[in-house]
């Protein structure tokens, strides 16, 4: 039988690096298709691929939005603020 067979249909979703490499277009499609794909280095889980909508996801929303959100749940929300402002010298421009 294959090597490379048995080692990639032993756990589903599991991938020798080799294999992976060799074979990386179909890794692709099968993370689109199966879900997250396991790539293995001497027999450990050292990355798992994932869709780029799944990373974003995990990720959170890194957006403006967030912060806006944060903000206008803060029970400090209305509170005034009082920005000390300092004068500084102006420097002349040497043209």
């Amino acid at each position: 039988m294959d090597k490379t067979k048995v080692a990639t249909s032993a756990l589903p979703g599991h991938w020798m690096l080799q294999d992976a490499k060799a074979r990386f277009s179909e890794l692709v499609r099968r993370v689109h298709s199966e879900g997250p794909q396991h790539v293995t280095v001497h027999g450990r889980d050292e990355v798992v691929i994932i869709t780029a909508e799944d990373f974003r996801r995990l990720q959170g929303e890194r957006m403006g939005s967030a912060l806006i959100e944060a903000i206008q749940a803060s029970p400090y929300r209305n509170m005034e603020l009082e920005v000390p402002r300092a004068s500084m010298p102006v420097r002349d421009v040497v043209l």
